[in-house]
């Protein structure tokens, strides 16, 4: 990939195979990245059980559609209904935009870290995202420590931080969300975003949480967190990561990503707390690299997650029926394109999609 500085899209030229190299101008950055279109990438699948044909394609297609320069760790993806993924790039603290036929720019830098002194660790950046229904972004401050609303879709809009501490103290670094139905938000808390884990000399809390923001959808711009709405529902998980609801919101499902890799279900009460927490599936004896990360589900309830070797899909019954096996370690998923069939892959140093049968569970915008 050429990095170039450009003021306007202008196509460059036509390359062999028929990829078309085109320069976007960036958001004020003035760091665009050439795109190639996207190349197809040699696949296995993993059939564990007939199910899968009713969701992989006879001939299916796993595509990279953005790479570099520079990836070490891509997540958070996140599609925009004007067309485009938005992607966390953790290590570089900033957040990439991908354009279909346009390629990748910097939508914002930095994303996480943003005070004076150097940060000494591998993970600056921001993590995952999300929309509300009124499709404002809502992002896993991680390295920030806190979990922020931008207000328009422009990273120079306002940031209005919805959460950052727990009876007083600060969270560890906020990684995955997921909103309900009615407005409210849940988010996991493990510490990767903290230089030192759980022996930095900076974390408060004794534990890695799950919580519930009570009003998340109504709070107003630009007003500070309300930290009486934030609702300890989890504790006793070593490293929660991946979260999110099934269908019918009966249950929400939250990853545990070591040292066991865990899937967990939870019963969603009438009042939005859980109860029942059950391990839905066990993959610690998979010494395949990688483990339970980011995940969504599908429409039929079935859920696609980070895990060994690639994305994993679980049916609803919590049996592993196959797996995406992708070239490089997988750290989230995102549902995209108009009819939300084609899963976006956050692999490392590239973003894959491949186009499926079932359409995914995709937020709710009004």
């Amino acid at each position: 990939m050429i990095q170039r500085r450009v003021s306007r899209l202008i196509i460059l030229s036509a390359i062999a195979g028929g990829a078309v190299v085109v320069a976007l101008s960036s958001n004020g950055s003035g760091r665009v990245y050439a795109a190639d279109a996207p190349a197809t990438v040699p696949m296995k699948i993993e059939r564990l059980d007939p199910a899968l044909d009713q969701i992989i394609p006879d001939q299916p297609r796993l595509e990279k559609v953005a790479t570099g320069p520079g990836f070490t760790w891509t997540e958070g993806p996140v599609w925009i209904p004007a067309g485009y993924l938005l992607f966390a790039e953790i290590p570089t603290n900033s957040i990439r935009k991908w354009t279909p036929g346009a390629g990748v720019s910097v939508f914002m830098q930095p994303s996480g870290w943003k005070e004076s002194t150097p940060y000494t660790g591998s993970e600056p950046g921001s993590n995952g995202m999300t929309l509300d229904r009124r499709g404002r972004l809502r992002v896993g401050g991680h390295a920030q420590r806190d979990v922020w609303r931008l207000e328009q879709m422009n990273p120079k809009a306002q940031v209005t931080v919805l959460a950052d501490s727990y009876e007083g103290k600060r969270l560890n670094s906020p990684n995955d969300l997921v909103y309900k139905s009615d407005g409210t938000l849940y988010f996991t808390d493990p510490p990767y975003g903290l230089p030192k884990l759980d022996s930095d000399s900076t974390k408060q809390l004794p534990f890695s949480g799950v919580y519930r923001l009570r009003g998340a959808l109504s709070h107003k711009p630009g007003a500070p967190p309300d930290r009486a709405q934030l609702q300890l529902l989890v504790k006793d998980l070593p490293r929660p990561n991946g979260i999110c609801f099934s269908p019918d919101e009966k249950y929400l499902y939250v990853n545990n990503s070591e040292p066991k890799k865990l899937w967990m279900r939870y019963t969603v009460k009438a009042d939005g707390t859980l109860t029942h927490g059950k391990v839905f599936f066990d993959a610690s004896s998979d010494k395949r690299v990688g483990g339970p990360d980011g995940m969504k589900v599908d429409q039929r309830g079935n859920l696609y997650s980070a895990g060994p070797g690639g994305v994993w899909i679980i049916s609803p019954e919590g049996k592993h029926i196959g797996t995406l096996d992708i070239p490089e370690r997988v750290g989230n998923v995102a549902w995209g394109g108009a009819d939300h069939k084609t899963l976006y892959v956050a692999a490392s140093s590239s973003i894959y999609r491949i186009t499926l049968k079932v359409p995914g569970v995709y937020p709710h915008i009004r």
